[in-house]
């Protein structure tokens, strides 16, 4: 079974991107999606006859919450027989690193966001193989190619498409690295390509007052001067 994560900001377009991919891949695709407070997604993906599993973090970190659940989604998928596996993650903090090394990652993002937001946006971009970018369909040729621009500065390494989530075109560019993605059976001992967001503080236990006095563990301040 192959694995793909794809991440990205939210209302990006990547449930579109993904059951496009899935028309377009000609394969046995399943979908987990990992959110954090509720999704609308699953029934697009069931009314496509799509497998899929979904999972809210709640008070818990995104990324903590997917590296402590994605193995067992590798397995559910190959329970299934799948032939592809997609993970689907919202980058709600866009510092977000839902990528694992060795594995196909994608993140997408869209023009409307603004042409800087790829430079906002951290490892799920930085460090993606590719970057599919929707709703160019709705901007100028010159804004698509600032926005490419832009995200060639962030990603240099990426290949980068530009997909239409209402027609599905562009999508069978990453049907084709879809099929050259790595086989897994197992993820246990491979890696994640950037740490996931830390924190070990008061407010991870449940602290709700504001004050200097009830802030303990992982802190960071900024400088006002004076």
């Amino acid at each position: 079974m192959k694995l793909i994560t794809i991440a990205g900001p939210p209302s990006s377009g990547k449930t579109s991107v993904i059951l496009h991919l899935a028309q377009a891949a000609r394969a046995r695709l399943g979908v987990v999606k990992f959110d954090c407070l509720a999704s609308f997604d699953q029934e697009r993906y069931e009314d496509a006859g799509i497998p899929v599993r979904t999972g809210f973090s709640g008070k818990f970190c995104p990324d903590h919450f997917f590296v402590n659940n994605v193995e067992a989604a590798v397995q559910w998928g190959r329970r299934l027989g799948l032939d592809i596996l997609v993970t689907e993650s919202a980058g709600l903090c866009n510092r977000c690193s839902p990528h694992i090394a060795g594995i196909l990652a994608v993140c997408v993002v869209d023009h409307l966001s603004g042409i800087h937001t790829p430079r906002k946006v951290g490892p799920m971009l930085r460090l993606a193989d590719a970057v599919a970018v929707t709703k160019g369909d709705i901007v100028s040729q010159a804004e698509r190619e600032v926005f490419r621009h832009s995200v060639r500065q962030v990603n240099g390494n990426a290949k980068i498409f530009s997909i239409n989530g209402i027609t599905g075109q562009g999508a069978f560019l990453l049907a084709k690295m879809a099929e050259g993605a790595r086989d897994v059976e197992t993820l246990t001992d491979m890696r994640l390509r950037f740490t996931t967001p830390a924190a070990a503080c008061a407010y991870c236990t449940g602290e709700m007052r504001i004050g200097e006095a009830y802030q303990m563990g992982m802190m960071r301040k900024m400088e006002f001067g004076e």
